[in-house]
C-alpha cells in the first residue's frame, strides 16, 4: 500500500498506539495494535535523514530571515 506524504505526516504525529490506530481507521488502513506499536516504537527513536534535515535547517532559517527582514525593513526616503 502507498500512502501520501500528508498521511505520513499525520501518523508520525500519534503519539500513542490508540490515537495511531484510530488515525489509521479514519483513513481506511487496516493496522493492528502490534503493527502500530511497532511504528511507534520505532517513529520515537528515528533518525531525520539527510535530506529532511536539510528541509528543516532551510524551513527555520527561513524563517528566522524573513522575521528579521520584517522586523528591520525600513523604506528610504527619496
Amino acid at each position: 500500500m502507498t500512502f501520501t506524504k500528508e498521511q505520513i505526516r499525520k501518523a508520525m504525529t500519534c503519539k500513542t498506539v490508540d490515537e495511531l490506530l484510530a488515525y489509521a481507521n479514519s483513513e481506511g488502513i487496516s493496522m493492528t495494535p502490534e503493527q502500530a506499536e511497532e511504528y511507534i516504537a520505532q517513529n520515537g527513536r528515528r533518525k531525520l535523514t539527510d535530506e529532511e534535515l536539510a528541509h528543516v535547517v532551510a524551513a527555520d532559517c527561513a524563517a528566522a530571515c524573513m522575521s528579521d527582514d520584517i522586523n528591520n525593513y525600513k523604506t528610504k526616503d527619496k
